[in-house]
């Protein structure tokens, strides 16, 4: 019976972190390679906020979990787990005479670019409300980085639901559910960014449930002119753990027409290649084996 899962996933999007900035310019969050080129990439962190920013919208994730009575903005003493799926998926960290702390349960690496940056920019001004003034207008320039996006979730379902440090367990119903929601908002991820909406929901995914968690995916997704490189993704199913396939639990979500070689996936992985959809629910139905319960797509939203 699986006891992790690990998806890693692409997406299309555009300039999907800013950092500090300098003077009228919003920086992109970006890195050198030694390939001499520029990635841009979305920090876990900028991840983890949008996962529960929806996890709230839609699922009323309780975020009244925070203070700042000891000085620094951390989770308060009296919540946990059980009050706050955040803190069950994405662990805490409790200062004091006794710090107390909970590992993330959950792990989410960077969302980086598929493609290079070439130092594309976007002129701003607001002469829409200057001219309300006569006024000369305030200018301001943006990064830009139009590209495919990867990263990679994995998930250790045997501690979900389970803190020591308030001698807690969750029912096995509600670690489903938990997991279930969050495979919900990843599949239809979106991000708040500048005044605009960016859909992160994935047209390729790659993973399942496995023994252990490990992200085997990850640093493995490369594409070029449109064409997903299969042979990076190929050699991982091949690797073993406990004399186990990672092949054997390993399934393929893609939408049509995304990819150039969609032919070469398709064959690639013959038999192992579902839509974005079916791929979700295949993920589902591990999960509640997994915790004993049952699910029913057709009734489970």
């Amino acid at each position: 019976m699986s006891k992790t899962l690990t998806i890693t996933m692409i997406m299309e999007a555009s300039s999907l972190n800013y950092g500090e900035g300098f003077g009228n310019i919003s920086e992109l969050k970006k890195f050198n390679r030694a390939d001499g080129n520029t990635y841009t990439f979305a920090s876990r962190q900028a991840l983890r906020y949008d996962i529960v920013r929806l996890g709230n919208e839609w699922f009323g994730w309780n975020l009244d979990v925070v203070d700042k009575t000891k000085g620094t903005l951390q989770f308060k003493d009296n919540v946990t787990i059980q009050d706050s799926v955040e803190m069950d998926l994405f662990g805490y960290l409790k200062t004091g005479s006794k710090s107390v702390k909970r590992a993330a349960v959950v792990r989410l690496s960077h969302a980086i670019s598929l493609e290079p940056y070439n130092g594309d920019m976007e002129f701003l001004n607001n002469m829409g409300l200057a001219n309300r003034r006569n006024e000369d207008p305030n200018l301001a320039n943006l990064e830009n980085h139009v590209s495919y996006y990867s990263y990679t979730v994995t998930i250790d379902l045997d501690k979900i639901g389970i803190d020591s440090n308030d001698d807690l367990e969750l029912e096995q119903v509600k670690k489903f559910e938990r997991i279930q929601q969050l495979l919900e908002i990843i599949k239809l991820l979106s991000r708040h960014i500048r005044g605009r909406q960016e859909n992160l929901s994935p047209f390729f995914v790659i993973g399942g449930g496995y023994n252990v968690a490990n992200p085997f995916f990850q640093g493995r997704v490369k594409m070029n002119r449109g064409r997903l490189d299969v042979s990076l993704l190929e050699e991982a199913t091949q690797l073993t753990f406990a004399g186990e396939k990672v092949a054997e639990n390993t399934w393929i979500g893609l939408s049509r027409g995304k990819f150039q070689n969609e032919a070469e996936i398709r064959s690639t992985f013959e038999g192992k290649v579902l839509t974005i959809e079916d791929f979700f629910q295949q993920l589902m139905k591990k999960v509640a084996d997994h915790y004993g319960v049952t699910y029913n797509a057709s009734t489970s939203h």
